[in-house]
């Protein structure tokens, strides 16, 4: 098992430039957006503590001297219930066949379980694509517990027939919050240990580009993140949010521009309205109001967020509603 902890020595300065696509999976929750967000240094793909948060393939790119590595994050693979489960696994598949190295998240706080066998035996069939094992969330457990996670995911390889190109513990949280210079290496480690899997080549991205995804659809997914905290466990899964339109405010002088946003909140029952709204419209309130600061340091300029609740009714499984919104 080759277990890597600490960072391993610069590579002399006439090493080749590297780019290409890295892809995380894992089941629902393993951790994945953030992790992506941590190795980007910035939001590009939405975080929640409910599974199936993810629904659009967001590209992160991370830009170093020696390489760029483009992170493809992908939807929890699981065994679907719905149209939309059934399409999210489909992009999760196709982007496995895509890619230059596979990262598996496995979170180091939960017992490998069935999610976990089902993604891994999946994975073994793909042959050709380097494997790394990504022990994530590291800052919820104590060593010993930790190094057993690590013996289970090196086990679980070997019962399969994958051959770890790497197994690597990353507490994504600590890097992100710049709270533990260990987790911020940790993340570094791992950019360090994905490069050499990718061929050569020159950089794929303009310069200081962090994601390929269009603006409305990022607009979008931030404002379903604020949606998302702090409903019922059921209603994630029910939200869809579209934005119909971005308009800079005409007559405001070249020094103060405002961004006119409106975008609509979709969910499938007329019951789960008022659950979205809140008493006296105070939930969507606090919504705008939380997602309007992460779209204002997405774009760098002010908005004015309208937002609105609609009902279409059992979205998830009516394939003309997944087209019109965007699945």
């Amino acid at each position: 098992m080759s277990v890597r902890t600490s960072p391993s020595p610069s590579e002399p300065a006439e090493t080749p430039h590297r780019s290409g696509f890295a892809c995380f999976v894992g089941r629902p929750n393993a951790g994945k957006s953030t992790l992506t967000n941590a190795l980007v240094g910035t939001k590009v793909a939405i975080t929640s503590n409910r599974p199936q948060t993810t629904r659009h393939t967001v590209r992160g790119i991370v830009h170093r001297p020696d390489a760029q590595l483009v992170l493809v994050d992908t939807p929890g693979l699981h065994k679907p219930r719905t149209l939309l489960g059934e399409r999210l696994n489909d992009v999760v598949r196709t982007t496995w066949a895509e890619v230059d190295v596979i990262g598996f998240c496995l979170p180091a706080d939960q017992k490998l379980g069935p999610g976990d066998r089902f993604i891994a035996t999946e994975l073994a069939g793909i042959k050709k694509t380097p494997k790394v094992a990504i022990v994530t969330k590291t800052d919820l457990v104590e060593p010993e517990q930790l190094a057993q996670q690590l013996l289970a995911v090196d086990r679980l390889g070997t019962e399969l027939g994958i051959e770890w190109a790497e197994i690597i513990p990353v507490s994504a949280v600590d890097a992100e919050k710049g709270a533990d210079a260990r987790g911020a290496g940790q993340v570094g480690l791992l950019a360090d240990l994905l490069v050499p899997l990718l061929p050569e080549g020159p950089a794929l991205y303009p310069e200081g580009d962090l994601t390929d995804e269009p603006e409305q659809i990022m607009v979008a997914e931030l404002i379903r993140e604020a949606a998302l905290e702090g409903v019922r466990d059921e209603l994630p899964h029910s939200i869809a949010v579209v934005v119909e339109e971005m308009l800079p405010r005409e007559g405001r002088p070249a020094d103060k521009p405002l961004l006119d946003i409106h975008a609509n909140l979709f969910i499938e029952r007329p019951s789960q309205k008022g659950i979205v709204i809140g008493p006296k419209g105070r939930r969507l309130k606090d919504v705008g109001t939380k997602s309007r600061k992460h779209i204002e340091a997405l774009l760098g300029t002010p908005v004015f967020l309208d937002l609105h609740v609609k009902v279409a009714k059992d979205w998830q499984r009516d394939p003309k509603q997944l087209r019109r919104l965007g699945f």
